[in-house]
Formats: structure tokens, sequence, C-alpha cells
């Protein structure tokens, strides 16, 4: 098999494809979760105390004469909400592979063994 027989062999396999899927609406993601942070929570949540440090965005937050942490700090936010949004939709996807699995069947004697036993058990009353 030739290297680009090889190739396209792999890049055709559905694993590559749905990669290919997920990092592009990982990005598109991204952009919404970026402009949460930016737009939402840091007006409406931080907004107070950024007020007090007169600042206008997180990412100006600065220490000891250059250290930007407000970068890094907007960073973990982003990646709090981006876990959290994942954890919810893997468990609701968890939810609905659970619901399409039947009910296990019922262990022990069924009711006609049930029965039989009955019937046995009567007969040998008498």
């Amino acid at each position: 098999m030739g290297f680009v027989s090889e190739f396209k062999e792999f890049a055709t396999k559905g694993n590559v494809i749905d990669l290919a899927v997920g990092v592009i609406i990982g990005a598109a993601f991204n952009k919404i979760v970026s402009s949460l942070i930016d737009d939402v929570i840091t007006p409406l949540i931080l907004k107070p105390a950024l007020d007090a440090a007169h600042l206008s965005t997180i990412e100006e937050l600065t220490a000891f004469g250059g250290v930007k942490y407000g970068v890094f700090l907007s960073a973990v936010i982003n990646f709090v909400i981006v876990a959290f949004v994942l954890f919810l939709i893997i468990k609701g996807l968890n939810n609905l592979k659970k619901k399409d699995v039947p009910p296990p069947a019922p262990t022990g004697p069924t009711q006609e063994e049930l029965l039989i036993q009955i019937r046995d058990l009567l007969k040998n009353k008498q």
C-alpha cells in the first residue's frame, strides 16, 4: 500500500473526521464562552471589584508592576465554564443512553415455576 493511499485511508476514517468536527465546534464554543465571560460575567459579577480597582476589564489586573494575573484569572474562569458545560452535556448524553437500555430480565423463578412448586407442595400434602 502506498503512502498516499495509506494517508487517504487514515484521513477518511470516522475518528479523524469526528475529531476535526470536534475541533471546529470547540473553536466556536470558545468564542461563545469568551463572550460570556467578557460581556456577561465580568460586567455583572466582577464589575464592583473592577470599579474598586479602577479597571475596565479583568485582563488589566496586574501585580508586582507587570505580572498580568488578570489574563490568567480570565483563562481559569473560561476553563471552569467550559468544563462545567461539557460535564452537563456528557451527563445528559449518558442519561439518554441509560434510557435506551431495556431493563434487565427479572432474576429468580418465573411465575409458572412458582405455580408448579405450589402445585407440587399441595400434591404432597394430600
